[in-house]
């Protein structure tokens, strides 16, 4: 099994910047494809980025160029740089670990096996 944590969220005003992080324990973490969804009060949970073991990245068309995804295997850690944050950003974010290695990136919640608990990232207009 993989145990993730997420850190680094907070509230932050709209056009201001955050970086989350996701550090993982328990198995060889550059065998791990990571993600980061999140999910806004009432909404159901959306994918955010990924980055898989090879580091192709991928984003949601509403991040692009906005949110940064990278993983610094040393540490164990996946990053979220995320910059112009709108209000809309604010949601709870997680962090997911992909144990299988795919042809193509992962960006469906049912890939993802192993769960952090979340961080608040909070957006003031």
């Amino acid at each position: 099994q993989v145990q993730v944590v997420e850190s680094g969220g907070g509230l932050v005003q709209a056009g201001g910047s955050l970086r989350l992080s996701c550090a993982a324990s328990g198995r060889t973490f550059s065998n791990y494809a990571m993600g980061w969804f999140r999910q806004a009060p009432g909404k159901e949970r959306e994918f955010v980025a990924a980055i898989t073991q090879n580091e192709r990245t991928r984003y949601a068309d509403s991040v692009k160029g906005r949110f940064t995804i990278s993983r610094d295997n040393a540490k164990n850690t996946v990053y979220l740089q995320m910059n112009s944050l709108k209000p809309e950003d604010t949601a709870v974010y997680y962090c997911a670990a992909d144990g299988n290695f795919r042809s193509k990136i992962p960006i469906g919640i049912p890939f993802y096996d192993y769960w952090g608990q979340g961080t608040q990232v909070t957006v003031s207009s």
